[in-house]
Formats: structure tokens, sequence, C-alpha cells
């Protein structure tokens, strides 16, 4: 299961209503955690949720400001991706990570990112003296990209049964930009007691051990193979998460099999083409919400949530307003886009639930992998 919280929705510069881009992302693996959705109503048990592995995807600036509003904390941060060197984007990243060493944080940090933030953060560590007590294991998308052995993914292992694998898709823009797409593969090693008790195996010290993956001998000479008594169960949860792109066809092939897409709906169709008309020298780049939401009907993406919205479209959502507003942006995407719908607003959270069985685990239903779980700052409080 991953939990998306966003911690930033506006396109170039902040609003009064909307930071700059970032999204987190957390790991969740209900086996070891029980219920995630009475952790969460329960605000005393804080322990389990600060305990919970978090990626962040993209840092514009504010983005710790974002995150005090939340339960989220620097000392969890597994990975940061940044998608490309626009500063709405990657401003944020100096000031997260020097906040980080200053609340003591001393685990490695593991950064997806294009070769120029590497740049950017010398930069800012000779120039304000910045000094990080942790590791930063910083692996280069374009390196990543030209590797020809495993190329354009990344493996992180969060324990021996909960992993991330993280691709990368190369988008296009005026900069290079990329999505990355984050796949959360959880194994469940299940004892068939049953079978071991019909074996005249009494619970034991031996039942562990078989669990765990051992072979084990018997006191009375048998010799007992993990695999005759231990199913794996592996369930898996999948989302999309692209930086901004005028051609959402870019990720046709990353997007299969995932079960949520989130990506720029920047303007709507009209006003996209009053800014390319205005100034023919200058495109940018960006997808509008009837482009993406057509790509997302035809390619069969069952969950979208838009997100990266122009500063020029106000939070509420009045289609008779005259004034640009989310109406706008959802009409529009509605009026080419039948699958579920949600247009992103600053710490909205998700539930994305890649496996029936998990999803059971959560109190949740068949009738859709993802689910709109409120405000964090609601949560938070």
């Amino acid at each position: 299961m991953l939990k998306l919280t966003f911690l930033g929705t506006s396109a170039g510069v902040p609003t009064k209503q909307r930071n700059v881009t970032a999204l987190a992302i957390e790991c969740l693996n209900p086996y070891l955690i029980g219920s995630i959705r009475q952790q969460d109503k329960n605000k005393s048990n804080n322990k389990n949720s600060k305990s919970r592995p978090w990626l962040l995807i993209d840092c514009g600036e504010g983005t710790q400001h974002q995150l005090l509003h939340t339960k989220l904390s620097l000392h969890q941060l597994a990975v940061i991706c940044i998608t490309h060197v626009h500063g709405d984007h990657c401003y944020g990243l100096p000031g997260l990570l020097a906040s980080a060493a200053m609340s003591g944080r001393r685990e490695p940090l593991t950064l997806i990112a294009p070769k120029a933030i590497a740049t950017l953060l010398d930069a800012v560590i000779l120039t304000t003296e910045l000094h990080l007590p942790f590791a930063i294991n910083f692996m280069t998308i374009e390196d990543l990209l030209s590797e020809p052995i495993n190329q354009n993914k990344v493996t992180i292992r969060l324990d021996n049964q909960h992993q991330l694998e993280i691709d990368i898709t190369p988008l296009s823009h005026r900069v290079a930009s990329y999505g990355f797409g984050i796949t959360q593969t959880i194994t469940r090693r299940s004892l068939n007691t049953d079978k071991l008790i019909a074996d005249s195996i009494q619970a034991s010290a031996l039942w562990g051990k078989l669990q765990q993956g051992e072979d084990v001998m018997t006191d009375d000479g048998r010799m007992l193979r993990s695999v005759d008594y231990v199913d794996n169960e592996i369930s898996q949860t999948r989302a999309v998460i692209a930086g901004d792109n005028d051609t959402p066809e870019r990720l046709k092939a990353a997007v299969v099999g995932a079960d949520v897409l989130v990506h720029e709906a920047t303007y709507t169709s009209d006003v996209l083409a009053k800014i390319q008309a205005k100034n023919p020298d200058f495109d940018p780049m960006h997808s509008s919400a009837q482009l993406l939401g057509r790509f997302a009907e035809q390619v069969g993406v069952r969950n979208l949530i838009m997100t990266h919205f122009s500063a020029r479209y106000q939070s509420f959502d009045n289609p008779t307003s005259s004034t640009p507003n989310m109406a706008h942006i959802r009409l529009e995407s509605e009026s080419v886009y039948q699958g579920n719908l949600w247009l992103a607003h600053d710490f909205a959270q998700y539930m994305v639930n890649g496996s029936a069985d998990l999803a059971d685990l959560a109190g949740e239903t068949e009738s859709g992998s993802v689910q709109y779980l409120g405000s964090a700052r609601d949560h938070n409080n």
C-alpha cells in the first residue's frame, strides 16, 4: 500500500492556497503494522506512523514548511526523486537536507536526480558551509538510463519482505524531465500449521525457523524443508508520478498495470492555446487537462490524480464563474475521461491499494484501488 500526501500542487509559483511541487509517498506494509486506517484514526498512536519509510518526489521551495503540517519525519525519509531542474521542483532541496542534518539524521539517504542537482548542492555546500552528517547516495538519472544492464531501474530494499523498484521514463519538457514508476512489492510468508500438525510436528521453535525460510531437522531425525510448509504471497502496488510533460504518450508503457497515475494538468486547453499563440517562440511545454484526460482514457488508466495547476486557477469549484477555477480543469477532464478522477490540493492524502488481499486488510472493497483520505492537516491536529 502506498499513501500519497501532496505537499505542493501549484505550477511555477506558490499561491495562498498552494505551494509548489512536492509529493510524499509512504510505504505501508499492513502485514507488519496492522490496520492502517485504524492507526491513522487513533491520533494518540504516532509511533508506528512515524516509523514508516517514505519517498519524496520533487522538493519545491517551502517543502520543509509543508512537512511541519504532517506526521512525516525526515528521519524516515528513504529516497528523494527529482523529476527535473526547474526551481518549483527543486529549490527546496538544500534547505530540507540542512534541516534533516540539524534534526539529528545520520542514516544515509538515496537521491535520484538529474546530474545538474549535484552541481546545485555542491554550490550550496561550498558557499554556505553546509555540513551534512549523513551520506547521500546520489544516483544520476542520466547514468541510470545509460546502463546496459538493469537500465532505468533502482531497487530499494526496506526489509527482507518489503522492497521498492523505481523505474524512470524520459518525458517531454523544456528541460530534461522524467517520470518515476514506484512499484512496491510485499512478500508474506504464511506457515501451513495444519500440514505441520498433520505431519505430527508440534508447535516449537522449528516453526519459526521454517517460516523464516530455514530447513530444519527434528529431534527424531526428519529433515523438514521450508518450501513444503510455507506459502509465499506476493502483493504489488504501483504508482506512476510524472514530472512536467507535454506528451503524456511518453508514459504509455509505464502506466501498464499501474494503480494510479499522477500527472500535471497545468492549464485547460483553451488557455494553453492562447499562451502558445501569444508567444510562438515560447512553448511552456505542459499538458492541458483535456490532453491528459484523453491519454488516460485511451490507455485505460483507471485512477488519475491531476496536479501542478497554474496559479491563475483558483482553488474553488464553480463551473459558472468567469474566474478560472478547478471546475474548469475538472469539466474539461471529465469530457474525455471516464475513470476515477481527482484534482489534488495541498495536503490531500490518498491510499493506493494494489492488491485485493491488501485492500481487505485495510477495510477496503474491490470497487477501487485509490481512496481519498482527506487532508493531512486535519489528521495532524
